[in-house]
């Protein structure tokens, strides 16, 4: 059940939102939305829903366990048998058929095992770690409430998709959560904006990525080869920021403030500042329980090597079990080792850094994108003129009938609505009376557009698959 389908949006949430509110009792509400969440993730996963649930309900014990032994050995050893079973448990749903067939390539065998992937494994497998983890390290108070812990894992805004939801982050939410009118208004207005961007823009150049990737084998233009990686970049941004948009609406509307999960990647002016824009949740994660944990940049440089490889070898595969994924990972590694070691940034001509940043990410897109490195080398070398056509009729037909959707993309992108907010509150603390008025009445009326719009164009349309549904 995707947020952007009708069942989801005309049943299942209307649904919800009415059995929450009847009753302002807190004990209800909780148990309102955890029943919800439960059978969100059963609908889909009929099977892995008792896998979720298990590893909420044995990692439940085992903190317990670890808040109230005194022995740091016990501690360590409680800590390190979570962790051992939450990574194993991970590692056999995600990674065992790569592990196998790979291992089989070297004895000239076939090996290899179906294994469906649970929906969502990855994010809430790190946020059942962090956790455990942060009440290893008295960072958080342990939960005594197996279903209060539930709630967190499993709360259905986030759970498939993302962000990954630190505890500490709701953890005084899930006790007292006043809701206001206020609360409920930017929720509305967030998760429709999420829904636009996955449905208006992410759905329909997503077609246009699709397609040309899949001629790659066929021979693409230079031009036609950067269309589709810019596209795909389009895909993705919109795609999974849309979607964390509307699990942060969502949360808020029940009250929950959930952290940003995208700050406007695409301006940044450095792959360092890049990543410090781009999912947020996931690359903050790594920093606090693997990066820091192993010393961080408070060691020998040859040691803080090793944490920046451990670091973006794991962000790599968390993405999934494909060579492209891990080349990826120790693609972005090496970028940032080379931004932290040498200055080649330009203070005069920042256009240049912006540029530089740009083509990175691009490339690195077309590696997460690709079905293999073979696919991914084809590709990269038509982009950089590898191609016996610059320019091509699949270029000029692309470009023509998605030009508006690609401004727009291009548009929104960029801090657009951050800068007219700042512009409204601004004029408002200044004592205008008008702008605010204005702002509200059209921001209702664009609002309103948008969903409708979006509902239509989803009904219409069998295109509506959310990428990172996939890790």
């Amino acid at each position: 059940m995707v947020f952007s389908s009708g069942t989801f949006l005309f049943f299942f949430l209307p649904i919800v939102l009415v059995l929450y509110f009847i009753n302002k009792n807190l004990r209800w509400r909780n148990t309102v939305l955890m029943i919800a969440s439960v059978f969100f993730y059963a609908w889909g996963e009929p099977l892995f829903v008792f896998v979720m649930l298990s590893m909420v309900f044995l990692n439940w014990l085992l903190a317990r366990s670890i808040s109230k032994v005194k022995s740091k050995k016990a501690k360590k050893a409680l800590v390190t048998i979570s962790i051992s079973v939450d990574i194993l448990v991970f590692f056999l749903f995600k990674y065992l058929n790569f592990f196998l067939q790979n291992v089989g390539l070297l004895f000239n065998k076939e090996w290899g095992t179906e294994i469906a992937l649970p929906i969502g494994i990855s994010f809430f497998t790190f946020q059942i770690m962090s956790y455990v983890l942060d009440v290893y390290w008295e960072k958080a108070k342990v939960q005594k409430n197996p279903l209060d812990l539930l709630l967190y894992i499993s709360m259905f805004p986030q759970l498939i998709a993302g962000p990954i939801v630190r505890y500490e982050t709701i953890a005084n939410e899930l006790t007292c959560r006043p809701i206001k009118a206020k609360d409920i208004t930017i929720g509305v207005q967030r998760f429709v904006i999420g829904l636009a961007k996955k449905t208006l823009i992410a759905n329909y150049v997503a077609m246009i990525a699709d397609n040309i990737f899949a001629n790659v084998d066929y021979g693409l233009a230079t031009t036609t080869a950067w269309l589709g990686a810019f596209a795909y970049a389009f895909q993705i941004y919109f795609d999974f920021s849309g979607y964390s948009d509307m699990a942060i609406g969502l949360g808020r509307i029940f009250g929950f403030h959930f952290d940003e999960n995208f700050n406007y990647p695409y301006v940044a002016d450095s792959v360092t500042n890049f990543w410090r824009r781009w999912h947020i949740s996931l690359s903050t994660w790594f920093r606090d329980y693997v990066y820091i944990p192993l010393g961080g940049n408070r060691v020998s440089k040859l040691k803080w090597i090793r944490n920046l490889l451990a670091v973006w070898l794991l962000t790599g595969i968390w993405h999934g079990a494909n060579w492209t994924f891990i080349a990826w990972g120790l693609y972005y590694f090496v970028f940032l080792l080379l931004e932290k070691n040498i200055k080649f940034r330009f203070k005069k001509f920042k256009f240049i850094n912006h540029l530089y940043t740009i083509v990175v990410v691009l490339i690195g897109w077309v590696l997460f994108r690709s079905d293999d490195i073979a696919h991914a080398w084809k590709y990269i070398v038509a982009m950089f003129g590898g191609s016996s056509n610059f320019i091509d009729n699949e270029f000029l037909y692309y470009l023509k009938g998605g030009a508006f959707v690609l401004i727009c993309a291009t548009v929104f992108s960029l801090p657009v609505l951050e800068q007219i907010r700042k512009f409204v509150d601004r004029m408002t603390k200044n004592g205008s009376k008008i702008i605010p008025v204005v702002s509200d009445v059209l921001g209702s009326i664009i609002i309103i557009s948008l969903f409708a719009i979006s509902v239509i164009t989803n009904v219409a349309s069998s295109y509506n698959p959310f990428i990172y549904f996939n890790f």
